[in-house]
């Protein structure tokens, strides 16, 4: 079973813009068969070689062994046992014999990714841990006197009835918003048709003049930054002083379906505006995650744009928005036939559902994130775990088929990374006019957000940047904090052109990239005043506690 380190690092925010649809996957397919037709010396020679090597892991004579963080052939037997041994011999056989077709084949560089995930896919799912003889079952099954198999059945038939067919990731009843997640005190102060603006509560007798406004992607709810108290960013930031306000994005029916980026940013400045008459700060720092970092840099220079001063410093967190080298696999798939039908799918629905985002993604981790439960699950007939990560992972939402459509227009042309290319309720935008201070912050091992291309996106800003680059993935990499021995990040006080350059000149310092920030921050916070002794204020006073309404939907 992967650990919570694990699972977390491989999920993240779904990339909110393209997937791949099944139609991708057997045209995929399709290419592997023609080219091996096509070239029969080639595939012969692959098919002789594969039997000759299968049949010295039968006879026990395999030299191959799985990769070191393979967790799925860890239990003793695979190595001891007779049986297991030969079994996952001939497996890895298979599997590296199919990746030396592939590396021999004559498909463009671009068939040739679609075709690995694939046939990636297909050995997954054929792998012998995923089978009931999984010694691991077979132990449990006999320790139980057969009821881990029939508990098994029952979560199997749960999952094909409320979960599309997927292994449940996690044990939902064990969380609760407001209750054991998304509990810091605070208070609803604003609300439009969009959000609800939250403010904390002070943790500290004195606090910055100037708050930080969070605004978190569209496609997940905002309480990543608060889950557990000992992971919650909201709470670190409170105690080093600051005036935390996050965003609660509504989570929108097909009745919203006309939303666009104008309506995101225009609910977002009648809530910035909202925080500077609470605090009576004529400006604001802002920082914005993932999509969210995209609303976060398309604001910024929209008020840019307009004259309009009141993003004093900005932090973007695994955010790209220079997609001009998009090497991730969903880029692989990224065709215009693709994005077509993606903008087809979400107006026919009036709404893209988080829940087909997070089952694509899923894909793209099949063993961490799909079979790892299926064995949990069902071969050991055990709930699924409860980690508070997962269950805000599988608490998705949905996006504005109007919004989802002007997304993939900015992947597909880069539109954000030309000046004027995207224009708001009449306003071009130019990154290069956000004068603002910016500290940019991406994880080492992000497949949904690569750090070089955070890095690169960064260069379009105007003002001066801090590039921070956690040793972690999308969601790990930002749930960080102090105290983890293993964590580390690197820091460069220079920006050079290339991400390589940065990366070779950068120091790598021990712990979390969390003391850093806020020290960034303080520094451009302003003074520090005394604490207020309520939230709110005349004008907008506490609507309900947090963490809203929104969040529940």
């Amino acid at each position: 079973m992967s650990t919570p380190e694990m699972v977390a690092d491989a999920i993240g925010g779904p990339n909110p813009i393209i997937g791949f649809r099944r139609k991708d996957l057997l045209d995929s397919l399709r290419t592997v068969v023609g080219e091996a037709v096509k070239h029969p010396k080639h595939t012969t020679a692959s098919l002789r070689h594969l039997a000759r090597t299968a049949v010295a892991a039968a006879r026990g004579r395999g030299e191959l062994t799985p990769a070191p963080k393979d967790r799925r052939f860890s239990d003793s037997a695979w190595t001891q046992n007779f049986l297991y041994r030969r079994l996952l011999g001939i497996y890895l056989a298979a599997d590296a014999e199919l990746d030396a077709w592939l590396g021999g084949s004559e498909l463009s560089e671009v068939d040739r990714e679609r075709a690995r995930f694939v046939l990636s896919l297909a050995l997954d799912a054929l792998s012998p841990s995923n089978l009931p003889l999984n010694p691991a079952a077979v132990k449990r099954f006999i320790d139980t006197g057969g009821e881990s198999a029939v508990e098994g059945v029952r979560h199997f038939a749960g999952d094909v009835r409320r979960n599309g067919g997927f292994p449940s990731q996690v044990d939902t009843e064990k969380f609760a918003v407001g209750k054991n997640v998304a509990t810091t005190e605070g208070s609803v102060v604003f609300r439009n048709e969009v959000l609800e603006l939250i403010q904390y509560v002070p943790r500290t007798e004195q606090v910055h003049a100037r708050p930080l406004v969070i605004a978190p992607p569209q496609i997940n709810k905002f309480y990543v930054f608060d889950l557990s108290p000992e992971k919650s960013l909201v709470k670190y930031a409170l105690e080093q002083g600051q005036q935390v306000f996050i965003v609660s994005w509504r989570n929108p029916t097909a009745d919203q379906r006309d939303w666009e980026l104008v309506t995101y940013l225009k609910a977002l400045e009648e809530a910035i505006d909202a925080v500077r008459e609470i605090t009576g700060s004529p400006d604001v720092n802002l920082a914005g995650a993932c999509s969210g970092g995209i609303t976060s840099v398309s604001l910024a220079a929209w008020f840019a744009g307009r004259g309009k001063p009141v993003i004093h410093a900005l932090t973007l967190f695994v955010s790209v928005f220079d997609m001009a080298e998009d090497k991730t696999l969903l880029g692989v798939f990224a065709s215009e036939e693709t994005l077509a039908a993606a903008k087809r799918h979400s107006h026919v629905h009036g709404v893209l559902d988080g829940r087909e985002l997070a089952r694509v993604f899923n894909l793209l981790r099949p063993n961490d994130l799909i079979w790892s439960y299926w064995v949990n699950n069902y071969l050991l007939g055990k709930r699924p775990p409860a980690f508070d990560i997962l269950f805000w992972n599988n608490d998705t939402t949905r996006l504005p088929a109007a919004f989802h459509g002007q997304l993939i227009d900015v992947y597909r042309d880069n539109a954000l990374a030309h000046p004027g290319e995207v224009v708001v309720d009449g306003v071009p935008l130019d990154l290069g006019k956000i004068t603002a201070d910016a500290f940019v912050m991406a994880g080492t091992t992000d497949h949904i957000t690569p750090w070089d291309a955070c890095y690169r996106s960064s260069k379009r800003l105007g003002g001066d940047v801090e590039f921070a680059l956690s040793s972690s993935g999308h969601i790990q990499s930002i749930l960080n904090p102090p105290g983890n021995p293993k964590a580390s990040y690197y820091r460069n006080t220079e920006n050079p052109e290339s991400a390589k350059e940065w990366k070779a000149e950068a120091e790598k310092v021990a712990g979390s990239w969390w003391p850093r920030w806020l020290e960034w921050l303080g520094e451009r916070s302003g003074e520090l005043v005394d604490a207020p002794a309520v939230v709110g204020s005349d004008r907008y006073a506490p609507i309900e506690a947090a963490p809203g309404s929104y969040v529940r939907a």
